[in-house]
């Protein structure tokens, strides 16, 4: 693969989880990356296990921001961008929620959008800047195949997503004349903290599993492996994509995840049939 040795890449939620994953991809073929989150704790943690990698530390830099707001954001940016000129960035930080469409606070679908949707936005945009104006370079956004599958009771999380598809799109169509790419990867179900509620319940495990040709969950390294190949010199001729990277679980339907609602919430629709 080609190197990106003088590439500088900046990935929000960037201390655990798929971000770290990323980071350690990216700076395994030459990369400085900045890790980017809420967190100084997880940010060192996701330091620590970079360098337990082999990665040096001059490669290396933390950064605490939470990307909902447009001020920290662009000040971790600025920042990281004083060290080196940002030429990579990726909009990874998410969260999510489940509960029925009726019942689901506005609390909550404002949290996650704030997050998923206005975090994604800002980074993007934010970072779009910075990389026009260093000559060019590339951006990819952590999507899901709730983007395009729905998930029951999973209102907020699934719009966020599906946005987030349409909003890599237009940056895409607008950012390509600056040589700024956009794309995006939209992970199934992968091994990590945010998703052990759904891996730890066997029927709703199963059922991901049932609906996956290639049988397995995911893990962080194969969504890292992605990402790094559509900001790489490879893809230097893609541009708007969204790219699925879930064991073939697109080709199918979307999870049942009614099991792990069920015990909570005592009127729970119940799935048609064909779930």
């Amino acid at each position: 693969m080609s190197t990106l040795k003088g590439q500088h890449a900046l990935i929000t939620g960037g201390g655990s989880g798929i971000g770290l994953g990323a980071a350690q991809a990216l700076a395994a073929d030459g990369a400085r990356v900045t890790l980017c989150g809420r967190t100084e704790e997880k940010l060192a943690t996701g330091h620590a296990t970079l360098e337990a990698a082999g990665i040096a530390a001059e490669n290396v830099a933390t950064a605490v921001c939470d990307v909902g707001d447009a001020e920290q954001l662009e000040a971790a940016l600025s920042a990281a961008n004083d060290q080196a000129p940002l030429t990579i960035v990726i909009a990874n930080a998410g969260t999510g929620t489940a509960a029925p469409f009726l019942h689901t606070p506005m609390d909550e679908w404002d949290r996650v959008l704030r997050t998923n949707l206005t975090g994604a936005f800002l980074t993007l945009q934010l970072g779009g800047r910075l990389i026009a104006a260093n000559g060019g370079g590339a951006m990819c956004a952590v999507s899901s195949i709730a983007g395009s599958h729905t998930h029951r009771f999973m209102a907020a999380y699934n719009s966020s997503k599906a946005g987030l598809n349409m909003l890599v799109r237009t940056a895409a169509d607008e950012l390509g004349s600056l040589g700024v790419r956009v794309n995006a990867v939209a992970p199934g179900l992968v091994e990590t903290d945010i998703s052990a509620t759904l891996q730890n319940n066997p029927e709703v495990d199963e059922d991901y599993r049932l609906n996956m040709p290639l049988g397995r969950h995911g893990l962080t390294s194969d969504i890292g492996s992605a990402i790094r190949f559509l900001c790489g010199p490879e893809s230097s001729w893609i541009t708007g994509a969204v790219l699925p990277v879930d064991g073939g679980h697109h080709l199918r339907r979307g999870p049942n995840i009614d099991p792990l609602l069920a015990p909570f919430v005592p009127d729970l629709p119940t799935a048609s049939p064909e779930l």
